[in-house]
């Protein structure tokens, strides 16, 4: 859902008149829901850190929404969209989260200087992303064992354990002779039958066995004497065959079975628990990002108000295809009667407003709660 962050100049009224006058002009008329925003007393300090504060504010913002994407993929991806319908900021859905904003006194204490708030709550958004790349990677590798295991117990015949599917009586191992096992496609199996004896010196005519098949392969043996192995497998390859090694089943490898089904549970577990985590940080992310925001939006309307600051901060949700009307009734009613307004060139007191394409008689920041994106 997408909400717009505005600040209206108070132009010698009441904050209560302006809201009233939000109301009535917009609410009123279905362009819109209204909610008050409530911006503490925050530690202004000069303005040349006022400027400088809201050239990094708009990087810091752009960084935080990179982590909240980030976390809300990982959410989708082991958790599905029941997950990213489930995601909560202090207990209440991210809309009503951002309805209600109220600021963490407590988290983020008003007396500090701006860019000291600032700084830490980058720094909190930090931690969850090096923690997540950590956890992600965890997560990973637990998965890739256990696609891996999984191959080998139940994939075709080129990649599974072919100890699986071998019995005694299909290997001939003594001084002088061997047993390969050859991959062979189902189409190529005639092919195979006419050709194998002659791929190498002393092969045994008539050795081949079928092992096994699938929907594309069979698994076939080959006896040979030893010292003919490796010319057996170069001329193998060369006909696109593929050898098989075969180790015998051991006590460690009869285990398999069980250690895929413990891999099995560590993933499940693994994934619940990162599904968890994911829910916290993103919490804790979108915490800092609509912190950030109302800094932003603070600092934005100081530079472009003046001091000390007048003006009525207030949450704006759009209806669905009623934002270009919104925009005009915002304009015409908070626009001073001006037509135009300046566009930012990097010289003048609107420097936070850099790289806007559009401006309004407003500050105004755009939060999608689907998307998080920045400006409007």
């Amino acid at each position: 859902m997408v909400y717009w962050l505005v600040s209206l100049q108070l132009q010698n009224k009441r904050k209560e008149a302006i809201w009233e006058l939000l109301q009535e002009r917009t609410s009123a008329s279905m362009l819109c829901t209204n909610f008050k925003l409530d911006i503490p007393e925050l530690r202004i300090g000069t303005l040349d850190s006022l400027m400088a504060l809201s050239d990094e504010l708009s990087k810091t913002s752009n960084v935080v929404e990179g982590v909240i994407a980030k976390v809300k993929r990982q959410v989708n991806e082991v958790g599905g969209a029941k997950a990213l319908a489930s995601l909560t900021v202090e207990g209440a859905s991210t809309d009503v989260y951002v309805q209600r904003f109220k600021w963490d006194e407590a988290k983020f204490p008003t007396r500090r200087l701006l860019k000291e708030a600032v700084d830490k709550m980058a720094e909190l958004v930090s931690r969850v992303e090096d923690d997540l790349k950590v956890k992600v990677s965890e997560y990973n590798t637990l998965k890739s064992q256990l696609s891996q295991a999984t191959r080998r117990a139940q994939g075709s015949l080129a990649v599974r354990d072919i100890s699986t599917v071998v019995k005694p009586q299909h290997v001939v191992d003594t001084e002088h002779l061997a047993t390969l096992f050859v991959v062979v496609s189902k189409f190529a199996l005639r092919e195979w039958d006419d050709s194998y004896a002659r791929m190498a010196n002393f092969v045994v005519p008539k050795s081949s066995e079928l092992v096994a098949e699938d929907n594309d392969y069979a698994l076939v043996t080959v006896v040979l004497f030893k010292r003919v192995v490796d010319d057996f497998k170069a001329s193998a390859r060369s006909k696109g065959y593929q050898v098989r090694e075969y180790k015998s089943p051991t006590e460690g490898s009869e285990l398999s079975l069980a250690q895929t089904e413990q891999l099995k549970l560590d993933m499940e577990q693994k994934k619940g628990a990162l599904e968890q985590w994911c829910k916290t940080a993103y919490g804790e992310v979108f915490s800092c990002y609509m912190h950030i925001l109302v800094v932003r939006l603070f600092v934005e309307s100081i530079l472009r108000y003046g001091l000390p600051p007048t003006f009525q901060a207030a949450v704006v949700r759009p209806q669905d295809k009623a934002e270009s009307r919104l925009r005009a009734e915002l304009e015409a009613a908070f626009g001073g009667g001006k037509t135009h307004y300046w566009k930012d060139d990097g010289s003048s007191l609107g420097a936070g407003l850099v790289g806007d394409t559009e401006l309004y008689p407003y500050v105004s920041l755009t939060v999608n709660t689907d998307a998080v994106v920045g400006y409007a």
